[in-house]
């Protein structure tokens, strides 16, 4: 099953998508916005990562494919705890000329409506490097989660240490975002069944 935004379609990655995504992960503009270790990968690497991930319950990792240019990305929902309804989410749109047109917005929306909505987890979780000002204006200002604390100095990039940046959201809260913003158009929806 595909995961339908309004912009982007989340879907199972394929061995065809680890070249982009190889090459997305070896781009050093991206690895220095990365909360972990940033370091080459070859592609035997990915071949091995892929493999690794295809069977792993715990750990979800969806393509974002758009309409217009294919695969520009990846969503991830990992660390989920059934217990405690809790899961880690982050994001990586690695195709340059796709950035700061709304689909890294509509792929956490997306995200966090199959997360909320169709796994019924209670809580997601992020970080974000404290000099990514668009991951943080993206997560913090346009999509509802709440800064939570840092972890001090905890990133080594560009010759200096940067905090780290400890983010999450409710359910309540994407709730409360999607009445909001009326984001997935239920409003409209509602209306229209009124008559």
């Amino acid at each position: 099953m595909n995961i339908h935004g309004k912009k982007v379609v989340l879907r199972a990655l394929e061995k065809s998508d680890m070249e982009s995504l190889r090459s997305f992960h070896n781009d050093p503009a991206i690895g220095q916005l990365l909360g972990g270790w940033s370091h080459p990968i070859s592609s035997e690497q990915q071949d091995e990562w892929f493999h690794r991930q295809a069977h792993d319950a715990h750990n979800l990792r969806f393509a974002i494919d758009t309409q217009e240019d294919g695969f520009i990305g990846i969503s991830t929902i990992t660390n989920i705890d059934l217990k405690s309804r809790s899961a880690y989410h982050g994001i990586i749109i690695g195709k340059k000329n796709m950035q700061g047109h709304g689909y890294g917005r509509d792929t956490v929306m997306t995200t966090m409506k199959y997360a909320f909505e169709e796994l019924q987890l209670h809580r997601l979780d992020g970080d974000i490097v404290e000099h990514n000002i668009p991951s943080y204006n993206l997560f913090i200002q346009k999509c509802g989660w709440k800064e939570e604390g840092r972890i001090r100095e905890h990133a080594y990039r560009n010759n200096r240490y940067y905090d780290r940046i400890i983010v999450g959201i409710l359910k309540k809260e994407y709730d409360e975002l999607c009445e909001q913003q009326d984001y997935w158009g239920r409003k409209s929806a509602e209306s229209l069944n009124s008559f």
